[in-house]
């Protein structure tokens, strides 16, 4: 049943709100996710030094740290998943969880047993939905993260894994988030983080360089036991910064999207009130005509 003209105008104007709405969603988005990238790059420095002050450790100092340890035998591993916790940004969150749900087929493949940790709320609620159960969860941080919540994440996946007899005790971490590529592009990616495999940048120097010495102090147990922990939750805080800017770039072009489609929108239903007013039009004519043709009929037969 065709609509009127008055309806047509009302849709109109609802999608010119919600244009507007998509709109402004949009322009923040932008704004936030060039300061998602700055953060990423601040922190860079950082974590590109505490690797190598890592991998200095693990080379020159023949320690066996519990957290560099491979498992004989391992039986569970943890998986923490970082997702959103707002929707309106497309198919990001989708797109970790199908990235979470195939690396816990490939474990349970391997005759592990899976806890589950989650970041952001939409994972927590995907899983609540299904009915499954999730050890951990944190939320409210997932497009700006802080260390903060890092260090807290990393510090609960650190007791997991050294807790030697217990209910969520674990021999494996892995990690599920969002690479972020460039604003086009944001990949789903799993990382194993522990048991740590520590491995030095791409460059490498000369075999004729001297190495340098090293001296640690008090012992190189001590330093890895500071450094590590800081290099897990560094790797940590790595992933919900690249998760962010990620999050970001899919809501801004889920929003643009939406804007363009309000576009569209607006212009088919502004065609179809002009047709329909244009039809109404010529019906009222048209009767008008038929009319007065009927009304000269009469007095002419009345002549």
């Amino acid at each position: 049943m065709a609509l009127s003209v008055r309806e047509y105008r009302a849709r109109i104007k609802s999608t010119e709100s919600m244009k507007k709405i998509t709109r402004a969603m949009e322009l923040i988005a932008a704004s936030r996710i060039i300061k998602a990238q700055q953060r990423a790059q601040a922190a860079a420095p950082y974590a590109r030094e505490l690797t190598r002050a890592v991998s200095a450790v693990a080379t020159f100092a023949n320690v066996d740290h519990p957290l560099t340890r491979e498992p004989e035998n391992p039986k569970r591993a943890a998986v923490l998943i970082v997702t959103s916790d707002r929707g309106l940004a497309g198919a990001y969150s989708s797109s970790v969880l199908k990235e979470a749900e195939r690396l816990v087929e490939k474990l349970r493949g391997e005759g592990k047993e899976i806890d589950t940790y989650i970041a952001g709320r939409k994972g927590e609620a995907y899983y609540k939905f299904r009915g499954r159960p999730v050890t951990r969860s944190w939320t409210g941080f997932s497009d700006q993260p802080s260390y903060e919540v890092a260090h807290e994440i990393g510090a609960a996946l650190i007791d997991a894994f050294l807790e030697e007899d217990g209910e969520h005790a674990v021999d494996e971490v892995h990690v599920v988030f969002t690479r972020f590529r460039s604003m086009l592009v944001q990949e789903p990616t799993d990382v194993r983080l522990l048991p740590l495999e520590v491995v030095e940048g791409e460059s490498k120097p000369d075999s004729a360089e001297a190495l340098p010495l090293y001296e640690f102090e008090p012992s190189p147990e001590a330093v890895l036991d500071a450094l590590l922990p800081q290099y897990v939750q560094s790797r940590i805080f790595f992933a919900l910064l690249q998760s962010a800017a990620s999050e970001l770039a899919a809501r801004q072009k889920a929003m643009k999207a939406a804007t363009d489609n309000a576009d569209e929108l607006i212009k088919k239903y502004t065609r179809v009130a002009n047709q329909a007013r244009q039809a109404g039009i010529t019906q009222e004519i048209s009767e008008i005509v038929g009319g007065v043709n009927a009304l000269a009929d009469a007095q002419a037969g009345s002549e």
